[in-house]
């Protein structure tokens, strides 16, 4: 009989289209990784982080996939305890969920306790209808379905994902698999939790297009996820959820402004009845529908921050704060507030820089350094320091030339709360907070220190990054020690090479000669210098190097002198400016 029994469940495993449980699934989490230990436990703790936030929004079913991830999360931490309680608990609130059992089982097999891993290995069969008790065709279908939409979600928030290949990759793979519950659960699934799971799978859809589009994959590839989206996004606008429906209306509008990236527009415009729609009118359904709500006036205040629309997410902020003004029960709101306050600052400090507009308005940081204190003593966290520390690193130096100081207090009080933060879990393995630091020292001419804090940003920032600041912030600390006469020209050549070398290991080497063209270009002089000691200790390559990216700069500059009196003057105050867009 034991025989028989054995047979007939490695057959049903065979047969099976999925398999409970998170810990087999071609997760990066599940895997070993070449990154350094410290940087992944880094990488690991901010996703979870960012996972308890989808938590406050989630209330249905879709809790499930977030807690089992979150699950899976602590115990990749060694927090075991945690994993346990986390899948314990969603195994009392919902029975039938397949993946807690599969996870529980799990760890109590990494505890050692054999006993209760028995149970639930017992108990994840009979709800599979392995043995003696049957479970209803009903029952299995809704419950496999669940089990394959926890492990698509999964899939989108994955650790370690590096190359827009990887991140395509894995977001395609939580498509498919929440396409494949779908299917398997048919008339199964009840229609609001359906409705979850398309509203899940459109933010994974415009993920995957922003990716596409600034990789420049074709329409044609494009297209066919495009329509799916949309087609989705009407079916979400019928849920009685309020908040999926704001949401689905703010990506309506989204999608509507990306339908312009196509030569034709996309048939699921016309399809769905959006073909009269503004963007501008899908943005006020979603802040009409979510008047009430201050979670997800921040969620759409986020979503509009990020799209560049500062004004629209100012306005949002303010409505959540109307209705909930207490900075404990409604931090986010201030947070995100000031963040679109130095935004439009920086923003503004970029167009001057370029001649674009005049100087920018420093009532901006004025603004932000009243939320973040507002928030500072009711929600103390890395986070709010980091954030007020930038605040006040911005009030510190000339908006003009960031390396004159113009306030002193203003920086000792932005190097106090980056010391505060970094007291903070994670607060020392921030390449941010370094970078930041670093930039405060160098204005206080401690260059010495700076570089220091410059080393261990880059050494912080992921394989790959785009985040090139520090390295070039680096090379400027490195030649003012050199100019100055802080540092002999040896040691400075020595460094100067280590960390070009360095940089064009971690980073892409296009955005390095990038950093390298805009320090040819900003201190020429200093340059110059530096190749001559360079030349005189026999480091020719590198001199090469520097010398190649002045030579490319200045021809860049003389095309532009030649073709200058053959362009019509332009205004170009009056051109449109959009704003960074980001994946959701």
């Amino acid at each position: 009989m034991e025989e028989t029994a054995d047979v007939d469940i490695e057959t049903l495993i065979n047969e099976m289209d999925y398999l409970p449980g998170h810990f087999h699934l071609d997760l990066n989490l599940n895997c070993e990784s070449t990154t350094p230990a410290l940087l992944r436990r880094r990488d690991t703790k901010l996703k979870r982080d960012s996972l308890q936030f989808e938590l406050e929004f989630e209330t249905g079913s879709q809790q499930y996939a977030v807690r089992n991830l979150l699950g899976v999360f602590a115990f990749h931490l060694d927090d075991f305890e945690e994993a346990e309680e986390i899948f314990l608990n969603i195994s009392k609130e919902a029975p039938g969920n397949l993946n807690a059992w599969a996870n529980l089982a799990y760890v109590y097999d990494r505890l050692n306790k054999d006993q209760e891993g028995s149970h639930c290995a017992e108990k994840l069969s009979s709800l599979m209808g392995i043995g003696s008790l049957a479970v209803s065709e009903r029952d299995a279908r809704l419950q496999a379905a669940q089990c394959m939409v926890e492990h698509g979600y999964a899939f989108a928030f994955d650790v370690g994902l590096v190359s827009d290949d990887e991140k395509i990759e894995k977001l395609s793979t939580g498509i498919k698999l929440y396409n494949k519950a779908i299917a398997h659960g048919k008339q199964e699934i009840p229609i609001e939790e359906k409705r979850s799971w398309y509203f899940t799978v459109v933010t994974m859809y415009i993920r995957l297009d922003g990716l596409m589009l600034n990789n420049g994959v074709s329409e044609a590839e494009r297209l066919s996820s495009f329509n799916q989206a949309l087609v989705l996004l009407r079916e979400v606008l019928k849920s009685t959820n309020s908040g999926y429906r704001a949401l689905a209306w703010c990506y309506v509008g989204m999608m509507l402004e990306r339908s312009d990236s196509f030569t034709t527009t996309p048939m699921a415009v016309h399809d769905c009845g959006f073909s009269a729609t503004e963007p501008l009118d899908c943005y006020g359904k979603a802040i009409d529908a979510a008047k009430d709500d201050p979670l997800i006036l921040n969620r759409l205040a986020k979503i509009f921050h990020f799209l560049g629309k500062q004004d629209m997410a100012i306005g949002v902020c303010n409505m959540a704060l109307d209705n909930l003004p207490d900075p404990e029960l409604n931090w986010q709101a201030y947070s995100t507030r000031a963040k679109i306050n130095m935004k439009m600052y920086i923003r503004d400090l970029e167009r001057a820089k370029m001649q674009l507009v005049g100087m920018p308005d420093r009532k901006h940081l004025t603004n932000a350094k009243e939320d973040m204190e507002c928030i500072l003593h009711a929600c103390p966290c890395l986070k709010t320091y980091l954030d007020i520390g930038q605040v006040y690193y911005y009030m510190g130096v000339d908006a003009m030339e960031e390396l004159l100081l113009v306030d002193e207090s203003a920086l000792n009080t932005a190097l106090v709360h980056f010391a505060t933060a970094m007291e903070y879990d994670l607060g020392d393995m921030l390449p941010e907070i370094h970078l930041l630091r670093g930039k405060c020292l160098r204005v206080k001419g401690e260059e010495p220190n700076a570089a220091e804090c410059f080393k261990k940003s880059i050494e912080l920032d992921d394989v790959g990054s785009s985040h090139t600041e520090s390295f070039r912030c680096l090379i400027e600390t490195l030649l003012a020690l050199f100019n100055q006469r802080k540092a002999d020209a040896e040691t400075v050549i020595q460094e100067v090479e280590l960390w070009v070398k360095k940089a064009e290991e971690k980073y892409n080497k296009d955005r390095v000669r990038q950093e390298l063209k805009m320090v040819c270009r900003n201190h020429t002089a200093d340059i110059t210098e530096l190749s001559k000691a360079m030349i005189k200790s026999g480091r020719v390559e590198l001199v090469k190097l520097l010398f190649d990216m002045m030579q490319t700069d200045f021809s860049k500059k003389l095309a532009a002198g030649r073709t200058a009196s053959l362009l019509p003057e332009v205004d170009f105050s009056r051109q449109k400016l959009t704003g960074r867009s980001s994946s959701m």
